[in-house]
């Protein structure tokens, strides 16, 4: 016969009741021996008063030792043993010769029962044993006489011992009953208990809860950044894979404090000072990383942090690939624009039957742009930077702008300290506000000049626009202000000058009516601030 599949509310509530049902038994089992050793001390207790009282008797310690003394003694004995209710009184003198018994045919035999030796020794005493009428506890008293200086004689008086089911069917209401309650308050706590389990697993049976398990150790181990959990008192709960490997460690540190491993503990002084979730660099086993710490709440309270750790190196890589790619479609964007003005151009002189100026004009066109491209390509060795001046020059010819390259420009390598991305930044920002400050001037030129030296980097994109008063000239800083207007402005400036002090660099600003100079200079051997 199949049995069919439990769910774990229902294995719960029936490994509950057995349990609770074990425990009642046992609870049971234990006040039944309980009530049947109290039961035992009393019945010896009663048969030793019983037995002091027959054995200082007169009359049995004068007829003890006569030959027909069992004549006086047997009737006393009865009406004391129906008196009492006690199962039997044995009087036997010092030659074990019996005088009394409940059974006739005893009296006058040898008692030889193997425990009334010390009694004949002046000692009184208890005795479990099988008697003729079964288990009894037996009281033994020395008869003594003469002032109790001699003992002529012993009384023994014996109460049957009841029986577990004696002792259950004089009990059993108060007990069934106990039981029952105690077996119903069990079942209802089963219930309550397996039904309690079953909501704070979110009604979850095990399989279900150890693929979720499985699944997630996958998910996390298999994260492309490291991830380090901790709880409140920063000892490390969870740790994947991308972490050790980031960090260098070789070892388990599960439940190990952040501050106590030499390679992390950069992270604990970061976990003291931070206060937010913005992302920070620093230097960790010899990689820039990008920290972002979260903290973890549960019901208001916060219960530990999370760290992810991001490698500098392959953020950089694609931001400079999105960079890169960003520009160039910019670049393209704007060259179709300005490609089309041209061929409205020629076809008009060819319209106008003018084949000359229109040849002459094909050839003044694209040996200007050939000119430029060659010059970025062989002098700017970073993609994304050539295809960034590209899309201004082309800018600059859609808004009838000059813009002019100075032919000692130069960008070859740069150290790590120095990624394009930020240089995109400053050139980017730079450039696109010296076009806009030129636009509808007399003269609209804007000259950029870009020079890689030994130790620094020197940037100077200078206009010809009408330049910026002494007091604007304190705020263009800020964040949001702008002489431009409102909407997705004064930003551009304020980030430009970020940047360079992150980078370690210095912002020089010249201008006046003549237009406005800004001179950008760099270190190449500076670490970052963070």
């Amino acid at each position: 016969m199949k049995v069919p599949h439990l769910k774990l509310g229902t294995k719960i509530a029936i490994l509950s009741f057995i349990l609770v049902l074990l425990s009642v038994v046992l609870a049971g089992v234990v006040i039944v021996n309980r009530i049947s050793g109290k039961m035992e001390q009393e019945i010896g207790h009663r048969a030793m008063a019983i037995s002091r009282t027959v054995a200082q008797l007169q009359e049995v310690q004068e007829n003890l030792n006569k030959q027909e003394g069992f004549k006086w003694i047997q009737p006393l004995a009865e009406r004391i043993r129906i008196a009492t209710g006690v199962e039997y009184i044995v009087i036997f003198n010092m030659e074990r010769m019996r005088y009394s018994h409940p059974y006739l045919d005893r009296i006058g035999t040898v008692f030889n029962d193997g425990d009334e030796g010390p009694s004949l020794e002046r000692k009184e005493y208890l005795s479990q044993a099988v008697g003729v009428m079964g288990p009894s506890i037996r009281a033994f008293v020395p008869v003594l006489t003469d002032e109790g200086t001699r003992q002529v004689g012993v009384v023994a008086v014996g109460i049957l011992v009841p029986t577990i089911r004696d002792i259950v069917g004089t009990l059993r209401i108060q007990l069934y009953s106990s039981l029952l309650v105690g077996l119903a308050l069990g079942i209802i706590g089963s219930f309550y208990l397996a039904r309690n389990i079953k909501k704070n697993m979110f009604s979850l049976e095990p399989n279900e809860i150890a693929r979720i398990l499985e699944e997630r150790v996958a998910i996390f181990q298999s994260m492309d950044e490291g991830v380090v959990a901790l709880d409140i008192e920063n000892r490390i709960t969870v740790i994947n894979d991308k972490a050790y490997r980031i960090a260098g460690i070789n070892r388990k540190v599960l439940g190990v404090r952040l501050d106590d491993l030499e390679v992390l503990y950069v992270l604990a002084d970061l976990l003291e000072a931070n206060s937010s979730s913005e992302t920070t660099e620093l230097l960790l086993n010899q990689t820039w990383v990008l920290i972002n710490i979260l903290k973890v709440k549960v019901n208001d309270q916060i219960v530990g942090h999370v760290i992810t750790i991001k490698d500098k190196t392959e953020v950089r890589k694609m931001a400079e690939e999105l960079t890169g790619v960003k520009t160039f479609i910019e670049a393209l964007r704007v060259q179709n624009h300005e490609s089309l003005n041209k061929l409205h151009t020629i076809s008009g002189l060819i319209q106008l039957n003018k084949a000359q100026e229109a040849m002459d004009y094909v050839y003044k066109v694209t040996e200007e742009q050939q000119e430029v491209t060659r010059f970025l390509s062989h002098k700017m060795k970073h993609p994304s930077v050539a295809g960034l001046l590209l899309g201004k020059y082309n800018r600059g010819k859609e808004l009838k702008v000059d813009v002019f390259f100075d032919q000692d420009s130069c960008l070859g390598e740069l150290p790590e300290t120095l990624d394009t991305n930020s240089l995109t930044i400053i050139l980017g920002n730079l450039l696109e506000n010296a076009m806009e400050a030129v636009v509808g001037k007399a003269l609209c030129e804007v000259h950029c000049r870009i020079k890689q030296e030994e130790t620094e980097l020197i940037l100077s994109i200078e206009d010809t626009g009408g330049g910026i008063t002494p007091e604007n000239q304190a705020k263009i800083f800020q964040w949001g202000f702008s002489t431009k207007g409102t909407g997705n402005r004064g930003i551009g400036l304020p980030l430009v000058k970020q940047t360079i002090e992150r980078l370690g660099g210095t912002l020089d600003l010249e201008s006046g009516s003549w237009g406005t100079r800004f001179g950008v200079k760099i270190p190449l051997n500076y670490s970052q601030k963070f």
